[in-house]
């Protein structure tokens, strides 16, 4: 089928002003899985700071908890691989399960699998921790994630995967 005048314009600017398609691959010597606290880590695979927004996939070995959090966007999940909960509600997230969570609410990610868990998780907005009498903890954003990433490769001699930063 013969191209128009304006989808030859749209593909003009999209050549311009697009960004590249991007793949990262599985292996970790594309992106690491980076400690975050005992017993979780963090592969991440994107980075967009002009929308405050992350990709990652969530590790936590050997069943374990990551903490009460709030987050201030909208976040998208799915499991690989073993299973996780919310302590808040009473589903359980196995392979291939989809989460949504709207902004706002606190919850507790808790993996009891003894075998863990694996969860893409694609975040967006800030990220906040607190503790049981709801004090705020710590705040992490796009730029937190992309230190957590660029602190570990530099300590370890490992490449950046500049593919990443969208």
């Amino acid at each position: 089928m013969p191209k128009t005048e304006a989808e030859t314009s749209l593909d003009a600017v999209v050549r311009e002003y697009g960004r590249p398609d991007c793949h990262i691959g599985g292996g970790e010597d594309e992106s690491p899985y980076v400690p975050f606290i005992e017993n979780v880590f963090i592969r991440h695979v994107s980075f967009d700071v002009r929308s405050n927004s992350y990709a990652n996939i969530l590790w936590v070995k050997k069943g374990g908890v990551l903490g009460r959090h709030r987050h201030r966007g909208p976040v998208w999940a799915c499991t690989l691989e073993g299973s996780w909960r919310y302590l808040e509600y009473d589903w359980v997230a196995r392979p291939g399960s989809y989460v949504h969570e709207s902004p706002g609410v606190i919850h507790t990610l808790v993996s009891d699998d003894p075998n863990g868990m694996k969860t893409f998780f694609w975040l967006n907005g800030s990220l906040e921790f607190y503790d049981d009498n709801d004090t705020l903890l710590q705040t992490l954003d796009v730029f937190w994630f992309i230190d957590h990433y660029l602190s570990y490769c530099r300590e370890h001699g490992l490449k950046i995967n500049q593919k990443m930063f969208v």
